[in-house]
């Protein structure tokens, strides 16, 4: 930082005083008239000194006879050359520089001791590959330069500066004379030692009146900022009396030092010796210095005026406060405001808990303390609002009336009967205790199997408020229990939010999408902030962050609504009861579809019921080809999309055929009727009744005809639409599902499966086929993108098949000497699951015995390596998979037979079904069918 030379400067960088020449201060008025306007007192004469070069030089005479050990200025050729990184250093000013290497270190406290305190300050040049700035990095840069790569770096002028003090690194430089490099003096690189040449202004005419006039403008403008610049403003009028001392070029060089410049402008400054441009230079930066000190004062100026009008209006609205207090008219806003909150508790106090009503009690009394004009005020009144808008004590009445919960039900919903059976009889005994709190139900299955709506039916059917908030992909703990009123911005958690808006404190709340609760993170872990807003024996003390109470929710029935609950955490799944929707099956999708779904997306579109007809076997088509997903989501879309295109169709055909026809005998041109209608406005003859007669005849023409044309055109407009399966394709596309069965005849080696998909149930194919055959050759390669439970059960399968063939055939010697490639179709998809080990055993016995399967059967089930089958899930599922695709018989474990029997009838309807324990079992009814 470049400074003008003060004693202050100096005490606070301890210089010595080594400037002195002479045993007596100098005694030069430039530096008299400088130090007055500095604020310099007599007695800091004997501290600071100042350092132009040139009248150090001049002032040979002293009170004692003392001669200086010091060389002259003029004999200082030679010198260390020092980088300034960020600012030149203009004569008459010090700056403090930091010296990081230790050769240039010593070698500066060197010249010291030697009585030659000089060195070279050269302003280092800007790097053009670099663009940065910032200091850490430009002495980095300076540490790596040395000897000629520092010399091309640094100006050529710079300033010749004395060695003020040295204080461990920092070195205080001040300013004297200007200097040129003309050579660098020794090849070593540290430290650089130039050559240099010492600069004198050029010679110029005091009276001239071009630069007397730029000198005085320089003197003006430094007096404008001395007036707007507080640290300078207690010596204008010892400025202003001394103004005539300075000479021309020091003058330049004040104005530049005290300037804000850049270092390039600075540079310049120090580069000319053109006294009258050197001036030039520094009315140009003096300038600027006044236009930024005059932004800082209309800044200062706006803000001083902002605060002082905030201030009065204050003021003015607690003044206005008390006038209408005295008056009567009004009360202030405090007293409304407690007004306001006690007038919500005062009729519900006997229903809010004790140690609620104290709190209330106690920030009432805290509002009447605070400044309205106080932010803690803003934060108590939020907190009070909250607290007396909960419904304390208030219950919606329950109905437990199951006839007509049921009634809901199936009115919301078709099939399902086991979950509406199961949602019956928690009602059932909610009406037989009284309350139905105390049980968490969760609803698992596939999406748009209706969870969610079955929610609400069943907040319809128990007539409690319905509230659903969704937690998927919830991370932050603060939207379940609240913030700390500490934050800015700080509200209550869902539950309270909830309690709100319901207006009651027994809600049914429907938690959405718990199965992707967000993970634990800096937020905090909401499935454990979950746990104490679900249980029942603590939310009865749940605890909210923001209100800071405690608050019952033991009387809120929570139903949760999940896809899978494999991803629930274990102790927040043990809260819950879980009720598995599995989905719909065809015949019930056509029941949704023709009673739902179709009355829905007809009612949306504005289509009347008698513009549209869409068959059953369209429906059936759209279910089995589009639309094989448990739910009925993707159905609705489908169905939306035909509605959609048959109501585009009948705007369309209805803007066509818009014609305007008002009667045989009436023209229909435009520009004729505007004439005749004119002529008749404009004809004296015509009078307001005659003219009504010719409007009704225009109108009417013959009533008769007239109502056959029109019945006419509507018979013709109102078009029906018929959705077939044939034409189905028109209004939805090509269709995405082809037929399952893809084999008429099994052939050998292939075996058809069953599965469970996150669609529902599928049929899937297990192929084997034989790949080569040698000595010793045998074993198995496994393709389809099996995950590694199906990879295992491909292994066992091999084994066992194996051990099979060995004991019905020992002579066929396929599985020992032969390669075999068994794959799973729709490689694209992955598939893992503990239910195709049976289907695999039978796909090898059927290449090995060359023998294909039955062609109507199904089977699914593990197999463990002594040929025990082991149960799988999914049972309703892959039943209504194996109807799509003409399946007749089904082999199942024999630990499913009771999930068998507990399917619909129609589900079960012409299905042979066999249940069996052992492999032995499932080789006779795949291979023995012809026994």
């Amino acid at each position: 930082m470049l400074k003008f030379l003060t004693p202050t400067a100096y005490a606070s960088h301890h210089v010595t005083p080594a400037t002195r020449f002479r045993s007596t201060p100098v005694k030069n008025l430039l530096f008299k008239q400088l130090t007055l306007l500095t604020g310099w007192n007599r007695s800091s004469y004997e501290l600071g000194r100042r350092s132009f070069s040139s009248d150090l030089d001049s002032d040979t005479k002293s009170s004692t006879t003392t001669v200086s050990t010091k060389p002259h200025l003029d004999d200082c050729l030679t010198v260390i050359a020092l980088p300034l990184p960020h600012k030149p250093l203009i004569p008459g000013f010090y700056m403090p520089i930091y010296v990081k290497d230790p050769k240039v270190l010593a070698a500066l406290q060197e010249s010291r001791r030697q009585q030659a305190p000089y060195a070279g300050a050269f302003l280092l040049k800007d790097d053009a590959s670099s663009d940065s700035s910032s200091s850490s990095e430009t002495e980095n840069i300076l540490e790596k330069l040395k000897g000629k790569e520092l010399i091309n770096r640094i100006h050529e002028v710079g300033t010749l500066a004395q060695i003020s003090s040295i204080q461990g690194e920092q070195v205080i430089l001040i300013g004297h004379r200007r200097l040129r490099i003309t050579e660098m003096v020794s090849e070593s690189e540290d430290p650089l030692t130039v050559k240099v040449d010492h600069l004198k202004d050029k010679p110029y005419d005091k009276d001239d009146d071009v630069i007397k006039a730029t000198y005085f403008q320089v003197m003006s403008t430094l007096r404008d900022v001395l007036k707007t610049t507080s640290l300078w403003r207690d010596h204008v009028r010892t400025y202003t009396q001394h103004i005539g001392e300075f000479n021309y070029p020091k003058l330049a060089d004040f104005g530049a030092g005290i300037s804000g410049a850049n270092k390039h402008q600075n540079q310049g400054v120090l580069e000319e010796l053109d006294v009258h441009k050197r001036l030039e230079l520094t009315l140009e930066l003096v300038n600027k210095e006044v236009e930024i000190n005059k932004i800082q004062e209309s800044i200062a100026k706006a803000v001083e005026e902002k605060f002082s009008g905030d201030r009065r209006r204050i003021i003015l609205k607690e003044q206005i406060n008390a006038i209408k207090k005295e008056l009567g008219g009004e009360t202030d806003s405090k007293s409304a405001l407690s007004e306001k909150f006690r007038g919500r508790i005062d009729p519900i106090k006997d229903k809010i808990p004790g140690h609620v009503l104290k709190v209330i009690e106690e920030e009432l009394k805290k509002l009447q303390l605070l400044e309205t004009s106080s932010s803690e005020f803003d934060v108590t009144c939020n907190y009070l609002d909250w607290l007396t808008v909960l419904p304390w004590g208030n219950f919606s009445d329950e109905n437990f009336n199951v006839l007509r919960a049921e009634k809901i039900l199936d009115e919301d919903h078709y099939g399902l009967s086991d979950v509406k059976e199961r949602i019956l009889e928690f009602i059932a005994v909610g009406g037989l205790r009284g309350t139905s709190q105390g049980k968490i139900i969760c609803l698992s299955g596939p999406p748009g199997v209706g969870k969610t709506s079955i929610g609400r039916s069943i907040a319809r059917a128990l007539d409690r408020k319905f509230f659903r908030f969704s937690v998927g992909g919830l991370s932050d703990v603060a939207e379940i229990k609240g913030h700390r009123r500490t934050y800015i911005g700080a509200m209550p958690g869902k539950m309270v939010q909830c309690l709100k808006n319901v207006g009651t404190e027994n809600p049914l709340v429907l938690i959405d999408e718990i199965d992707k609760l967000g993970v634990r993170g800096h937020h905090g872990d909401p499935a454990s902030a979950m746990l104490e807003l679900l249980d029942p024996e603590q939310n009865a003390n749940f605890l909210d962050h923001y209100l800071d109470v405690p608050i019952d929710l033991s009387k809120v029935l929570f139903v949760c609504t999940a896809n899978v609950t494999d991803t629930i955490p274990g102790p927040l799944l043990d809260r819950m009861e879980v009720i598995t929707l599995s989905g719909y099956i065809t015949d019930e999708k056509m029941h949704i579809a023709r009673d739902y779904l179709e009355k829905t997306a007809r009612r949306d579109c504005g289509i009347k019921p008698e513009q549209v007809d869409v068959s059953d076997a369209a429906f059936l088509s759209l279910i089995e080809h589009y639309c094989r997903e448990a739910g009925v989501r993707n159905l609705q879309k489908q169905i939306e999309k035909i509605f959609r295109k048959i109501a585009l169709k009948l705007v369309r055909k209805a803007a066509s055929t818009e014609v305007p026809r008002i009667s045989d005998d009436v023209t229909t041109d435009t520009e004729e009727t505007k004439s005749l209608a004119k002529t008749d406005l404009e004809s004296p003859e015509t009078s307001a009744e005659g003219s009504t007669v010719l409007t009704d005849e225009l109108a009417t023409g013959d009533p008769t005809e007239s109502t056959t044309e029109q019945s006419g055109e509507v018979a013709e407009t109102v078009e029906k639409y018929m959705i077939d399966e044939s034409n189905l394709s028109d209004y939805v596309g090509k269709p995405v599902f082809q037929e399952e069965k893809i084999y008429e005849q099994t052939p050998v080696g292939v075996v058809m499966g069953l599965a469970w998909t996150s669609m529902g149930g599928s049929t899937l194919y297990i192929e084997t086929t034989f790949v080569e055959e040698g000595e010793g050759k045998g074993g198995l390669h496994i393709t389809g993108r099996l995950g590694d439970v199906m990879k295992e059960s491909a292994e066992i399968a091999h084994t066992v098949a194996r051990r099979i063939m060995l004991e019905k055939e020992p002579e066929n010697k396929l599985f020992a000497n032969s390669k075999l490639h068994l794959h799973v179709p729709a490689g694209a998809t992955p598939k893992d699951g503990p239910s195709a080990g049976c289907t695999m055993i039978t796909s090898l016995l059927s290449l090995a015995l060359k023998k294909p399967v039955r062609k109507d059967l199904a089977m699914t089930g593990e197999v463990t390596l002594t040929g025990r089958i082991l149960a799988i899930g999914g049972v309703k599922e892959k039943t209504i998979a194996a109807r799509r695709s003409q399946v007749k018989v089904i082999i199942f474990p024999e630990a499913n037979r009771r999930d068998f029997d507990e399917l619909a009838r129609n589900v079960k309807e012409g299905l042979e079904v066999h249940f069996v324990d052992e492999y032995e079992q499932i080789f006779e009814l795949a291979f023995g069918y012809d026994h």
